[in-house]
């Protein structure tokens, strides 16, 4: 039989070795650690795909977007965040996100927002030289819930865009989602974006 035997290591030399053990650990559960924390956005795979671009994601910035939405913009908190999206020719999209203090503060503002995004044809067409419509997609089953509406514009002057929105809600996040682009109803990847909505929802936390 055949036995092996090392020398005994110096206690010094044993509580440094812990230590850097120790501090390596909680050095590598840092990473995870921030990579877990929420919320998450979107990012620009996940958009709704474009025929002939592709989608650009900027930085995730503190604050409301400057101009607001037209849709809920109103309602959104000095505290919220947001991410702008582009692409190379007219298509635009942009998500918000709310952190609320708790879930019964995010539920009300998840249906204040609802209910903005459902009057948003109606605040528009305050402008003598918009006509708008709305249409309404219905509810998402994803997390405490989605909703999600398009809106279309037609200026005076001849100018038609065409734009989805979506809010829903994860525990005490609230999100918002934008498309927009030129164009009609009939030019709206909604399948897509209903898509989108869902991936939004799951990534807040």
């Amino acid at each position: 039989m055949t036995r092996t035997f090392t020398r005994p290591r110096p206690l010094w030399r044993t509580a440094l070795a812990l230590l850097a053990l120790t501090a390596g650990g909680l050095l590598g559960a840092a990473p995870a650690f921030a990579q877990s924390a929420g919320p998450h956005y979107l990012t620009a795979g996940e958009l709704p795909p474009h025929p002939s671009s592709r989608w650009y994601a900027g930085p995730v910035t503190a604050g409301r977007p400057d101009p607001l939405p037209l849709c809920g913009g109103e309602t959104l908190p000095s505290t919220a965040s947001h991410r702008t999206f582009r692409t190379d020719v007219d298509a635009r999209a942009l998500q918000v996100v709310v952190v609320e203090r708790d879930e019964r503060r995010a539920a009300d503002y998840a249906e204040l927002l609802r209910r903005s995004l459902a009057r948003c044809a109606e605040h528009a067409a305050e402008d003598p030289d918009v006509t708008a419509t709305r249409k309404s997609y219905g509810r998402l089953d994803v997390e405490e819930g989605a909703h999600v509406y398009g809106l279309h514009t037609v200026t005076r002057g001849g100018a038609s865009d065409v734009s989805l929105w979506a809010v829903g809600r994860d525990g005490r996040a609230v999100t918002l989602v934008r498309w927009a682009q030129l164009g009609g109803f009939d030019s709206a990847p909604v399948k897509a974006f209903r898509r989108t909505t869902v991936t939004a929802v799951d990534k807040l936390y």
